[in-house]
């Protein structure tokens, strides 16, 4: 047997975070357990779980602290209320039948036990690490979480000790505002009046780029700190170097050329996945999407199907036909349509299957953009709240 557990309780500064191995005696961790308690390390030294003096709880239970022990206040607060409460919690989950009563002398366990060094409210430690044990007991045995959850759960949480979150595209359809006009109080003005929504993307445009460089990706989120930036290079070579330069700006996508050369653009789908960013192809000028998507080995996150500013007065029909055709390709691929969207149509779009409506001048150059962008907001899904704490409790 071998099983891991974790759990967070409480509030700070008492709060508690456990992580723990379950196993037999004689496997791995009854191995680690041995070497546990036989090797001391000043500020972490380990010791047997017990719920009072001369009475050590079953399973065999070693407390390790987390946090550096620096004073005898301190070393109280790990050997008096959060060692008795890993101590009781274990012999509890016995009781209840979770660790069945027939193993408890085969199994040790081993708790990594966190203290906060301004931890004062004895009664607190105490009663959060015994949640947090019994909590990450019952999780190990359990085998909580499943592959499913954490798959599901992965781009749907953020940590809350990071003060910002990862946004990720997995939830469409998004609205994604094409920044593209080369002058940064533009730029910081249209910032500024968009609305926060958890499906509005951001897009540092190509002349923006030209402009000012990769650096108006940081500059943008000095205002939007939270937002998904899309860095649209239209990217032709070095693709691989792009993509890392992107990626060092803080983008969260970068978008390559479907002019480019195969090559290039699958170094650009490669470094992108390395460095955790989506990649997009903008198949603006490419005669048909599909046939270079079936010569690539590895997919994009995004295809693009994007028509120009420069033939707009021509009526160019939108290639929204091609957008069932694309998905049938993999069932990740999101598909974004460019190039003279308004509110009129985006249903429309949407409705043939547009993941992304990438939106420049008609929001951009609005006199209203904050109330031009709601409109086509309300064609989205309701907002998600990525901060909340999942504890599964």
């Amino acid at each position: 047997m071998y099983l891991l557990g974790e759990a967070l309780v409480g509030e700070e500064p008492e709060i508690a975070h456990i992580d723990l191995i379950i196993g037999d005696k004689k496997g791995p961790v009854g191995m680690a357990f041995a070497n546990a308690i036989s090797h001391m390390s000043a500020g972490h030294t380990p010791l047997l779980a017990v719920i009072r003096p001369n009475l050590p709880t079953k399973p065999s239970t070693l407390v390790v602290p987390k946090v550096t022990v620096q004073n005898l206040e301190q070393a109280a607060q790990v050997f008096g209320p959060a060692q008795t409460a890993v101590a009781k919690a274990v012999a509890d989950t016995v009781e209840e039948g979770l660790i069945p009563k027939g193993k408890a002398e085969d199994l040790v366990i081993m708790v990594s036990v966190f203290v906060h060094p301004e931890a004062e409210d004895y009664s607190k430690i105490y009663r959060y690490n015994y949640g947090a044990t019994k909590l990450a007991i019952q999780r190990a045995m359990e085998g909580f979480p499943s592959v499913d959850k954490v798959i599901y759960e992965k781009d749907r949480s953020t940590h809350p000790v990071m003060g910002f979150k990862i946004s990720k595209l997995w939830d469409p359809p998004y609205l994604q505002v094409a920044l593209d006009v080369p002058d940064l109080e533009v730029t910081k003005k249209v910032l500024e009046n968009l609305p926060e929504s958890d499906h509005l993307i951001l897009e540092a445009g190509t002349p923006l780029i030209k402009r000012y460089g990769l650096d108006i990706v940081k500059k943008m989120r000095e205002i939007r700190r939270d937002a998904f930036i899309v860095a649209d290079l239209k990217t032709l070579d070095v693709g691989n170097l792009e993509a890392r330069m992107a990626a060092d700006a803080t983008a969260d996508a970068l978008v390559v050329s479907g002019l480019a050369p195969t090559e290039t653009i699958e170094k650009v789908i490669t470094e992108a996945r390395k460095t955790g960013i989506c990649s997009v192809i903008d198949m603006l000028n490419v005669g048909d999407p599909k046939v270079l998507l079936g010569q690539l080995t590895i997919m994009p996150d995004v295809v693009e199907l994007h028509r120009a500013i420069d033939v707009e007065s021509k009526e160019m029909k939108h290639a929204w036909r091609d957008i069932k055709d694309i998905k049938a390709l993999s069932d990740k691929i999101l598909v974004a349509v460019a190039g003279g969207i308004i509110a009129e149509n985006a249903k429309e779009a949407i409705k043939s299957g547009a993941d992304i409506l990438i939106v420049g001048r008609a929001i951009t150059k609005a006199k209203d953009i904050e109330g031009i962008s709601r409109r086509f907001l309300k064609l989205m899904k309701e907002e998600i709240d990525q901060f909340r704490v999942m504890t599964d409790f």
